[in-house]
């Protein structure tokens, strides 16, 4: 057993916290929010459809999405400096590409790029990083870090809006480019590092007895992890979930819109599910400690079931904000789950690895949920029939999750007083 001794003054994770949270926000609204504004300006210049210009973004998740398992290896094995570093570099240099382009083609090859920079850079290589420097402090380290990288589309969308008008799309996506590489790329080489180990250090901060050496992150690998059902129910409920929370956020305001209301009330109440994601978080940390963590995930993806069931029964304005209330909320919360539930049942020593799965499984679902729906309108008649089936696929992701509830003992018990694996 390693016994802690104290805990420094000031804990170097929380620097590397902190630094993410603002490379985060940067990277998620400058790679991937400010597209949407550079829709209309590259029509109107190029000539280029709407699909045509929407592919290009598809395919980036679609590159993220199958990167992602093999990212999780290399962070395991390297730490998060490198790939970070490596994907603000080029997503800085794809910046530049994409304000010079002419050809379609080209511009499917720089989206392509794109994608790469994307998984090198957003949520998944931050909560390794995260979660291999905390673990009774994780989810306070997540709210912070996603609660500051939530307002990344409430900034760089507005931004992106203000330099196009002022310097036309081409000019805007240099000073985007600038801005993000200024700000990234030394961030990451400079403040990242692998794990608090390599510092003598153990989670949160504790440090060792000075005679013995700071043990090395315990946790299953990932063939036993793929042996688990439980990690399958996992890897379901994340990608039905994301599949709900996505469809109902492209298509929120047009059923809205469709009930009668005006297009700034439909986008005002739409827009209150990012105000909302921020309060779901704060919850899900503050009761960490008195619910099972599986308990609360179960309980999150509830909650996206029975907000897009309010929204398919009723249609008055208090239902409503009450089910954008409980949207918000149970995708906030999501957010954290994943990196706490992987953790905890599996350990630290190959976090990236064995989240990488789930995390391609959502972004799996960022891919097809917005097509999927559409099709689902088209097909089956009409929005009420498409909440219908959002409603039991949400269902579907919660009995999910109560499955892999359900199993319940962690595969790796690992915590910075006792690590050991069992």
């Amino acid at each position: 057993m390693i016994h802690a001794l104290r805990r420094p003054h000031s804990y170097y994770g929380w620097t590397i916290v902190w630094t993410l949270a603002v490379t985060e926000t940067i990277s998620w609204g400058i790679l991937y929010y400010a597209f949407a504004v550079f829709l209309v300006p590259m029509q109107s210049e190029l000539g280029w459809s709407t699909p045509e210009i929407t592919g290009a973004y598809s395919l980036a998740l679609l590159v993220t999405m199958i990167l992602s398992p093999p990212l999780g290896y290399w962070l395991d094995r390297s730490g998060p400096r490198v790939p970070m570093t490596l994907g603000s570099v080029l997503g800085t240099v794809l910046l530049v590409a994409w304000s010079r382009v002419e050809g379609l083609p080209e511009f499917y090859l720089i989206w392509a790029g794109i994608g790469v920079a994307i998984a090198l850079t957003l949520y998944e290589p931050a909560f390794a990083a995260a979660s291999t420097w905390f673990v009774r402090g994780r989810s306070r380290a997540l709210l912070l870090l996603t609660t500051v990288a939530g307002l990344a589309s409430t900034i760089f969308l507005p931004v992106a809006g203000w330099l196009i008008e002022r310097l036309g799309w081409r000019d805007a996506l240099l000073v985007l480019a600038i801005l993000l590489g200024v700000t990234t790329i030394p961030a990451h080489a400079l403040v990242l590092r692998r794990r608090p180990e390599d510092l003598g250090l153990l989670p949160d901060g504790e440090l060792a007895k000075p005679d013995q050496p700071s043990p090395p992150p315990q946790g299953v690998v990932l063939s036993r992890a793929l042996r688990d059902p439980a990690y399958w129910w996992l890897n379901g409920a994340f990608f039905l979930g994301m599949v709900a929370a996505v469809a109902i956020g492209v298509y929120l305001i047009p059923i809205l819109l469709e009930r009668g209301v005006s297009l700034a009330r439909a986008t005002f109440i739409t827009g209150l599910i990012g105000a909302a994601q921020v309060g779901g978080r704060i919850v899900v940390t503050a009761l960490e400690r008195r619910v099972p963590e599986q308990v609360l995930g179960a309980a999150v993806f509830a909650l996206q079931g029975i907000a897009l069931a309010v929204i398919l029964v009723t249609s008055g304005l208090a239902p409503t904000l009450l089910a954008v209330a409980l949207l918000g909320a149970g995708r906030g919360g999501i957010t954290l789950m994943r990196a706490t539930l992987v953790a905890g049942r599996y350990g630290r020593a190959n976090f990236a690895s064995i989240s990488g799965i789930p995390a391609a499984a959502q972004m799996a679902a960022r891919a097809v949920a917005p097509v999927g729906a559409g099709l689902l309108v088209t097909w089956i008649g009409g929005y009420t029939p498409m909440l219908a089936v959002l409603v039991a696929i949400a269902s579907a992701a919660t009995l999910a999750m109560v499955m892999f509830a359900l199993s319940a003992r962690p595969l790796c018990i690992d915590s910075p007083v006792v690590s050991r694996e069992s």
